[in-house]
């Protein structure tokens, strides 16, 4: 394993590791708690949820709580996990619900309307709840990364649509995820739904298929194995990741770069957006410090301070991104959006089509 590897998967371990152990040193007895006129506030999120322990002190200072984070897993088994303690929650505030899911959260109706003084600052393309019972706190894009080296070296132009990938030319250079296991390759199975429709979308994935697309069945084996661009040095200059890979591989690489070896295709309908929600849990009985702690999430502090906890992008137009994020981000004009309800209606359907297209 590459050292660079090592310094990825370790500085992951880090992160979790300090907001585990951030976690269980807020997990504090209540009555003590009650004792010195101190609230304790339960927040449940998705398991890559991380923030600066100063930041939270100092938000817990300024209110006299305690913040408790709840880890359950990804965005469906948090959605899960809501639903089945529905009316007597385990947490006052759910964090982590994304448009993928969000029809489900609105119609199991978990959440108590708040419209915080912050959206001021929040553009309309991210309210896709028109109730405020789920208001959006981070944004990302599933895109297709690629090894800038590989491009230079072989005077081979990028693609610049998804029907390009099907050229010849590109036989054989594209690593994707099965759907079916991994959240980027499902991002990417609907990102070519969206753009050739349901008529259409099999065809595509067909003459993929003829033109050699390499698939896998999670995303650490496409960018650490496959990828040329990675540590992995593998075979296909082209992966199914995220907008937010490239200047990550500048803030993790062994020696410091000048540049970022890999970039984003970001043509039109390229991309699929990913946005994250924030909710207060109805039966909490601490409404009033559930709408601080919104109103603290979707503020300038901790808005800049995502980008380099999650890496993800900050929905507040007045957030300023770190210099990495400045540099080597790319965010797409037009990416791929679908409504949640429609996802949920058809996830398997399309699955289980696209498995007998392409795996067969």
């Amino acid at each position: 394993m590459s050292r660079i590897k090592v310094l990825i998967l370790l500085s992951k371990l880090l992160i979790l590791m300090a907001t585990g152990c951030q976690a269980n040193t807020q997990i504090v007895d209540q009555k003590s708690n009650q004792a010195q006129g101190q609230a304790e506030l339960f927040i449940m999120t998705h398991d890559s949820f991380s923030a600066s322990k100063d930041l939270i002190s100092a938000f817990e200072q300024a209110n006299n709580v305690k913040l408790t984070f709840i880890k359950s897993g990804d965005a469906g088994a948090v959605i899960n996990r809501a639903i089945l303690t529905k009316g007597n929650p385990l947490a006052d505030v759910l964090y982590g619900v994304d448009n993928n899911f969000l029809s489900r959260a609105l119609e199991e109706d978990l959440f108590e309307a708040y419209k915080s003084p912050e959206l001021k600052n929040i553009p309309e393309k991210f309210l896709l709840d028109p109730t405020f019972k789920a208001l959006p706190v981070d944004f990302g894009d599933v895109c297709i990364n690629y090894d800038k080296q590989f491009f230079e070296a072989k005077h081979l132009p990028v693609p610049v649509t998804l029907e390009d990938l099907v050229r010849p030319e590109y036989a054989g250079l594209l690593v994707v995820e099965n759907p079916a296991t991994s959240s980027p390759g499902l991002a990417f199975l609907m990102t070519t739904i969206a753009h050739f429709g349901e008529d259409g979308y099999l065809d595509y994935w067909e003459k993929l298929a003829q033109n050699e697309v390499v698939v896998v069945n999670d995303w650490e084996t496409a960018y650490y194995t496959n990828f040329s661009g990675s540590s992995g040095q593998g075979d296909q200059p082209m992966v199914v990741s995220y907008g937010s890979s490239p200047p990550a591989e500048v803030i993790f690489a062994e020696q410091p770069l000048e540049d970022s070896i890999t970039a984003s295709l970001v043509g039109e309908e390229m991309c699929y957006r990913q946005v994250e929600f924030v909710g207060i849990l109805k039966g909490t009985e601490k409404l009033e410090m559930a709408q601080k702690f919104i109103d603290f999430m979707l503020s300038d502090p901790f808005q800049e301070d995502m980008p380099l906890q999650m890496f993800v992008f900050p929905v507040n137009d007045k957030a300023q991104l770190p210099e990495e994020f400045v540099k080597y981000a790319q965010i797409p004009e037009k990416p791929v959006q679908m409504d949640s309800g429609l996802i949920a209606e058809n996830r398997s359907k399309w699955i289980d089509a696209w498995t007998e297209a392409v795996l067969r």
